[in-house]
C-alpha cells in the first residue's frame, strides 16, 4: 500500500527531469491533491502503472464509482511522468472556481448535446501523444458495477490510432459519491489498477473494440473489488459493496431506473438499506 508523503509533495523529479512550463497549473494541483491524500492517509493500491506509455497517446478508459477518480487515475500515471487530460461535463469548464483549473490543466470539455467539437479535440489532442481519461459510462454507478459503455472511446481510438488502457477504481465511493454525502474520512483504501494495452486491430469496428474495453474492465474491476483490504463494519456500512457481492447498492436495472429519473429532472437519492430498514420493509403496513 502506498500513502503519500511531505517528501512526494516536494520532490523536484515527480513530474521528469523537463516538464513541460504549459504544465504549471496542473502540476500545482497535483501537489495540493497529494497534501490531501496526505492528510487523510489515504491508501493507495496502485498496479499495472508500466502499462502507461512514456510517450505518444493513449486512452484510459475507467468504470466510475466516485467524484474523486479522476484524481486517483492521474496518480497511477506519475510513475510514467505522464499527466491525463480527462474528459468532463462542459458545466465544469463554466465553474468560477473550478473553470480555470480545468482549462489550465488543459482538459476536454463535453458538452453533451454537441459533442463532436470534444471528439475532435479528443482525437487531435490524442495525435499530438497526449494521455486522455475517459470514463466511457458517462456518468457514476450507483450500482457499482460496469454500466453500458458510450462508443466516443473506442471510436477516438480508432481514428487516432492509439491503444486504449482498460482501467478501474474502487474505495472512493466510501468518501464522495452520486446520491451519497460526502464522508471525509482518513485511512480509507482506495485501489487503482491499469490493464494492458488494448490496441485496436486492423479493420476492427468500433463496436468489437467496444466490448473488448467493457470486458476487461468488468475484469479490472472484479480483481479491484476481491482483493480491496477493508470490509464493512457492519449492515448499515455495506451501501458502498454491490448487490453480487452482498452489498446494499442499487441493483443495475434499479440503478439504470434511478438514472433515467435524473434524466427526467426528478431528485434522485441512492437508497441506503440497513438492517433497521430491511427490518421495517418486512413489517405490515397499517
Amino acid at each position: 500500500m502506498y500513502s503519500a508523503s511531505w517528501r512526494d509533495v516536494v520532490r523536484r523529479d515527480l513530474f521528469g527531469a523537463r516538464p513541460d512550463p504549459r504544465d504549471r497549473p496542473y502540476r500545482f494541483v497535483i501537489r495540493i491533491a497529494l497534501i490531501v491524500f496526505r492528510l487523510f492517509r489515504f491508501r493507495f493500491d496502485v498496479r499495472g502503472q508500466e502499462h502507461v506509455p512514456t510517450s505518444g497517446g493513449a486512452i484510459i478508459c475507467s468504470n466510475h464509482v466516485s467524484f474523486l477518480d479522476f484524481t486517483f487515475l492521474g496518480l497511477a500515471a506519475l510513475p510514467q511522468h505522464r499527466l491525463v487530460r480527462f474528459m468532463a461535463k462542459s458545466s465544469v469548464f463554466g465553474h468560477w472556481f473550478s473553470g480555470p483549473f480545468m482549462r489550465g490543466m488543459q482538459h476536454i470539455p463535453v458538452d453533451r448535446s454537441a459533442g463532436t467539437a470534444a471528439f475532435e479535440a479528443a482525437v487531435r489532442s490524442l495525435k499530438d501523444g497526449q494521455v486522455i481519461g475517459v470514463f466511457p459510462e458517462a456518468t457514476i454507478s450507483s450500482s457499482f458495477t460496469v454500466k453500458q459503455l458510450k462508443a466516443g472511446a473506442a471510436r477516438m481510438a480508432v481514428d487516432a490510432g492509439v491503444p486504449i488502457l482498460p482501467a478501474a477504481v474502487w474505495g472512493g465511493q466510501r468518501i464522495a459519491t452520486k446520491g451519497h454525502k460526502v464522508v471525509l474520512q482518513r485511512d480509507v483504501a482506495v485501489t487503482v489498477v491499469i490493464g494492458e494495452p488494448l490496441v485496436p486491430q486492423p479493420g476492427e469496428k468500433v463496436q468489437a473494440l467496444l466490448r473488448r474495453t467493457k470486458a476487461a474492465m468488468e475484469e479490472l474491476l472484479a480483481e479491484a473489488q476481491r482483493s480491496y483490504p477493508d470490509q464493512p463494519t457492519g449492515d448499515d456500512d455495506r451501501w458502498w459493496l454491490p448487490a453480487h457481492l452482498g452489498g446494499t447498492a442499487p441493483t443495475p436495472e434499479r440503478a439504470a431506473a434511478l438514472d433515467d429519473e435524473h434524466a427526467a429532472g426528478r431528485k434522485v437519492v441512492v437508497p441506503r438499506t440497513g438492517r433497521l430498514a430491511r427490518v421495517r420493509a418486512r413489517l405490515p403496513r397499517r
